[in-house]
């Protein structure tokens, strides 16, 4: 996936590039734990399409719920979805810092006469 210890460091092309599609992974991950909670509201919650789409944004981004849960099921699923979301957002920061965390360690282990200025 990224090359080696003992490669040379990639150029800033192959860099950006790399960034460019972890977060266009991310953003697809943010699409689908966003649609999952947007159904879940919608036809758990009976919310109607807007407010299933507010409620499902606000707890994904970690701000809460917006508005009263009218049944059991609807509270469950509000409480395993925002479980979820902290998954998932534990996650989403890993794909994104990854390409960056990884060029600063391999940056640490070239030797000084491997590093370009």
């Amino acid at each position: 996936m990224f090359e080696s210890r003992t490669d040379p460091l990639a150029s800033r092309l192959v860099f950006i590039q790399r960034v460019i599609k972890y977060a266009a992974i991310a953003l697809f991950v943010i699409g689908v734990a966003l649609g999952i909670g947007i159904l879940g509201y919608h036809y758990i919650a009976r919310f109607s399409w807007i407010d299933s789409l507010l409620n499902a944004s606000m707890i994904l981004g970690g701000m809460g719920p917006r508005g009263d849960l009218p049944s059991d099921a609807a509270k469950v699923f509000a409480s395993f979805y925002a479980l979820f979301s902290g998954l998932v957002f534990i996650s989403l920061v890993g794909i994104v810092f990854a390409p960056a965390a990884h060029r600063a360690l391999h940056h640490f282990h070239l030797d000084e006469e491997d590093q370009k200025p």
